[in-house]
């Protein structure tokens, strides 16, 4: 469990590719502290397992799966990612609850300055879109970030300069592919206001009743 409170930026410093999935290994720092070799890092607000623990570095491997639903098949050499450790129990909790499962892919489609703050809009399918409302939460990239705008099929965040400086997001251009996990509890409250229990048969039959004597 993630809270989208970004630790630092690493950089990807190698990729293995198989046919569908890969072996990245990242530079790190202030995430490495008290980690050992299970644990779990956010990369790009994706929840992966760290395998391999070496000074100033962690390997992860990403499987078939996480390269489909993720933009992290996207990934070169010397790219900067988002990093985070999975929340401690009792520590603060300054985002929302963030899992590190990506519901899927977005686009980039603009950056526009505002004073001190950057609007950034990201456009995305209708099965994402139905999770984003505004002033809800968002991560994008593993970033905590409140929902400002919401469209037909884009919304708008709002970029604070920590946000900003802490952050690859306003690194990217248009155009480019982001993470996008969408509010856990939303998806919950779907899933059980739409859930229709499996009706099972009766063993109480004709057959029955007048077998045991009922009929």
């Amino acid at each position: 469990m993630f809270t989208g409170i970004v630790e630092e930026i690493g950089k990807v410093l190698t990729i293995k590719k198989g046919s569908v999935s890969s072996r990245i290994t990242f530079s790190a720092l202030k995430v490495l502290e008290n980690t050992q070799p299970g644990d779990s890092i956010a990369v790009n607000g994706v929840c992966l397992t760290a395998t391999d623990i070496s000074k100033g570095t962690f390997t992860a491997d990403v499987m078939a799966e996480t390269m489909r639903r993720s933009s992290l098949g996207t990934l070169s050499t010397g790219d900067s990612v988002n990093l985070e450790r999975a929340m401690l129990c009792g520590g603060r909790f300054g985002g929302h609850i963030v899992s590190g499962h990506i519901d899927g892919t977005g686009t980039v489609t603009e950056f526009k300055r505002e004073e001190n703050a950057v609007w950034v809009t990201v456009k995305a399918e209708n099965d994402l879109m139905k999770y984003i409302i505004e002033k809800g939460s968002v991560a994008l990239d593993g970033i905590s970030l409140t929902v400002a705008v919401v469209g037909n099929d884009f919304f708008k965040v709002s970029i604070i300069p920590h946000t900003a400086s802490e952050t690859t997001l306003l690194s990217k251009n248009a155009g480019d592919i982001i993470n996008i996990e969408c509010d856990i509890i939303g998806k919950y409250v779907e899933k059980l206001m739409s859930y229709q229990p499996v009706q099972k048969e009766s063993r109480i039959t004709a057959g029955f009743l007048a077998k045991n004597g009922f009929m």
